[in-house]
């Protein structure tokens, strides 16, 4: 059984149907890549996950349970984490308020809220030097660190990440998918979606590729990273470019 499991699943908005029969898994200790161009289904599909949309149908099972009908704070508390797209963070409230509220369920424990941010800025040094300061004020990669700490202050199981490298520069484009495989390397599984293919497909395991809400590809990464159709799509057709 796969840490993430999803079968048929159809999400529709009104008439418009935004995923039309999906399958995916993800197994514990695994990268896992959704690729897409834009409007293929793949936020959808991260939502859906979180709970933060409902299914017409098809199932979800996180950890074993199945989630469909989960409010997106019960799903949080089985172990999965969610960085949004656009970061999502709180422009108004300092670095160190954006981690604490990432723990939410822990305020009852702020013992245990204060030392998994303190553990969590060892992780993120640069965040620590930044604590005090407001999240609008960082730079974009380091508001990038700081939505993907947030995620990680009740140390999810999961963690996935919608369009982690958008509007970053390829020298932070680099560091921010090396903090995903350390993250990984640390035990949490991830589920990413990234419209930069080259460096989702050089770092995952495996990936799946959306087209109008349907897979269309899938399987380990390097092959999809050698697929033609891939290639032609999203690698601008050279061939070597995700080796």
């Amino acid at each position: 059984m796969g840490l993430l499991e999803i079968r048929d699943l159809h999400v529709a908005y009104g008439k418009i149907e935004a995923l039309r029969g999906i399958d995916l898994d993800v197994a514990e200790g695994e990268i896992v890549a959704l690729l897409g161009s834009n409007g293929a289904g793949k936020t959808t599909t991260l939502r859906t996950i979180s709970g933060l949309l409902r299914p017409r149908s098809g199932q979800v099972l996180f950890a074993g349970t199945e989630v469909n009908r989960l409010r997106a704070h019960e799903i949080v508390a089985l172990g999965l984490g969610h960085v949004p797209e656009g970061r999502r963070i709180f422009s108004s409230l300092t670095v160190d308020e954006n981690l604490k509220l990432g723990g939410f369920l822990l305020r009852k424990r702020p013992n245990e809220l204060t030392r998994r941010a303190q553990s969590l800025y060892e992780t993120f040094p640069r965040l620590y030097e930044r604590r005090t300061q407001l999240a609008g004020t960082l730079s974009g990669g380091e508001q990038q660190m700081l939505a993907i700490a947030r995620a990680l202050v009740l140390k999810p199981k999961l963690l996935i990440l919608d369009e982690p490298s958008m509007g970053l520069a390829p020298k932070l484009v680099h560091m921010i998918f090396s903090i995903i495989s350390k993250i990984r390397a640390e035990g949490v599984s991830i589920l990413v979606v990234e419209q930069n293919a080259r460096q989702a497909l050089r770092t995952a395991d495996r990936a799946y590729v959306l087209e109008s809400g349907r897979i269309a590809l899938a399987g380990p990464a390097r092959e999809l990273a050698s697929d033609r159709r891939v290639r032609a799509a999203y690698l601008g057709g050279d061939a070597t470019a995700a080796g």
